[in-house]
């Protein structure tokens, strides 16, 4: 086995147990002791490099966030393993304004539904398929689908990730989405549009707007499953067959975020409201009040079984090239041997 000088990291600005524990710095901490420093990709000044947030490119890598881009990656023949996942319920729903007349989901039948999307096709359009996601769930459960609405999109060629560092904008470490959606909402393009998230909360509270429809937590994982539900903790397969003792150190600190949350609930809301940009009641508002509760990560036949679902959604609309199963892409013997560390 060789010896390691670095490796890359990203993690999405979402409640994950991979920010918690990087702004606890138990993540430099873990690799500093194996002499190993950690870069972040989305810090780094190399469009390439950060493109990796997206498409999990770089070797001796490591993620945790949105599931679309490492599906995608997948998808795409990218050699990358699923070592744990975190499953954090959220806010998802559709909000229309209060003088649209639409008030229930039934409403949204024959009714213009925006849909986000990006001119730049170099990596998957994962606000597009976030919101086809959240509108089919939603009609679904009034007997609908996507033929009975009109989808408009809303282009745009803004980057897909803006923080502070790299494009800044305002002093904000990074942009808010839904920007066009509310635009097109205030000039009467379209009747609705779909969010999700503490974000989303935040802009149909600040809007007065109507729930058309929420379902988020919604008992039907089908229908609660979208990019933010679950969220993987992936690495490249060459990391885990070179490494495979870090990849457990780094597993083994991860999952310790769970029982820390638990013991600092405040804190941990804290972090995440930290990591995402708003205010700490917007976090219990879109994650519930446990959120601190829900940082764990397994790899539970719940989870891949929701996995593979969501993977299907994204091969029928387009969005991945190929198919691919989803088991063979976990691989458990890093949680199972960081287990064992802590059985020890």
């Amino acid at each position: 086995m060789s010896s390691l000088a670095s490796v890359w990291y990203t993690r999405c600005p979402a409640p994950t147990p991979l920010s918690i524990a990087h702004q606890l710095g138990w993540i430099d901490r873990s690799f500093q002791a194996a002499g190993v420093a950690v870069r972040s990709i989305r810090d780094s000044k190399d469009p390439a490099v950060r493109q990796s947030h997206f498409t999990h490119a770089l070797d001796y890598a490591f993620r945790q966030g949105g599931n679309i881009p490492p599906i995608s990656a997948r998808s795409g023949g990218r050699e990358t393993r699923v070592v744990g996942i975190t499953t954090t319920d959220e806010f998802q729903a559709i909000i229309a304004l209060p003088g649209s007349g639409i008030r229930t989901g039934a409403d949204l039948e024959a009714r213009r539904i925006g849909v986000p999307r990006k001119l730049d096709q170099t990596i998957i359009d994962f606000q597009r398929a976030t919101a086809l996601k959240g509108i089919v769930s939603a009609l679904s459960l009034e007997g609908l689908g996507h033929g009975d609405v009109e989808l408009v999109h809303l282009d745009s060629a803004e980057p897909n990730l803006i923080e502070r560092g790299n494009d800044a904008f305002l002093g904000l470490k990074r942009r808010y989405p839904y920007g066009d959606e509310l635009l097109a909402l205030a000039r009467g393009k379209i009747d609705a549009v779909f969010v999700k998230g503490a974000e989303g909360l935040v802009l149909a509270n600040q809007i007065g707007a109507i729930v058309v429809s929420e379902f988020g937590f919604h008992p039907d994982a089908k229908i609660r499953i979208n990019n933010g539900t679950p969220r993987p903790l992936t690495v490249d397969k060459r990391f885990l067959d070179d490494h495979f003792d870090l990849v457990t150190d780094l597993v083994q600190t991860v999952h310790g975020v769970a029982a820390w949350a638990q013991s600092n609930p405040d804190q941990a809301v804290r972090f995440i409201a930290n990591e995402i940009g708003v205010g700490e009641d917007a976090i219990r508002a879109a994650n519930g009040p446990d959120v601190h509760k829900h940082l764990a990560l397994s790899l539970d036949d719940e989870q891949v079984a929701a996995f593979g679902h969501f993977k299907d959604f994204l091969l029928e609309w387009g969005f991945i090239p190929a198919d691919f199963n989803v088991t063979d892409w976990i691989d458990s013997r890093p949680l199972e041997a960081a287990h064992r560390r802590l059985a020890a």
